[in-house]
């Protein structure tokens, strides 16, 4: 990355997981901010034929690059999700496919899948 001080984050809007998130990604970026974009179970969300809300997810992240130069993104799904309620091994393919919806969105950002266990670490999603 170059001299960024933002990436953002497509996080679910549950509170035990945007500290762990935070902290993470400023670890692995060397970054002070991380623009936070919040759904119940975005991954879910991101999979589902909710297009209003996707176009809003989306123009939340042109916002986060465009504005603050953001240059990586992750899409976060996390152990006991109530918006998104399924085995973390059906979770973690959701999250591969929502990094390929995000990547299709065409910005010039690295996009990573993250997953929150049930320790409250995160794990990255290869």
């Amino acid at each position: 990355m170059s001299q960024s001080k933002f990436v953002t984050a497509i996080n679910c809007m549950d509170g035990r997981v945007q500290l762990p998130v935070i902290e993470w990604m400023k670890n692995e970026f060397s970054v002070p901010y991380i623009d936070m974009i919040t759904a119940a179970g975005p991954n879910g969300v991101l999979l589902s034929d909710g297009a209003e809300e996707i176009e809003l997810i989306k123009a939340k992240v042109r916002v986060s690059q465009e504005a603050h130069g953001s240059e990586a993104i992750a899409i976060i799904g996390h152990h006991d999700c109530a918006g998104n309620p399924i085995p973390k091994e059906e979770k973690l393919e959701q999250i591969k496919k929502s990094m390929d919806i995000i990547h299709g969105w065409g910005f010039p950002m690295d996009v990573l899948g993250l997953y929150v266990n049930e320790n409250w670490e995160v794990e990255r999603v290869k």
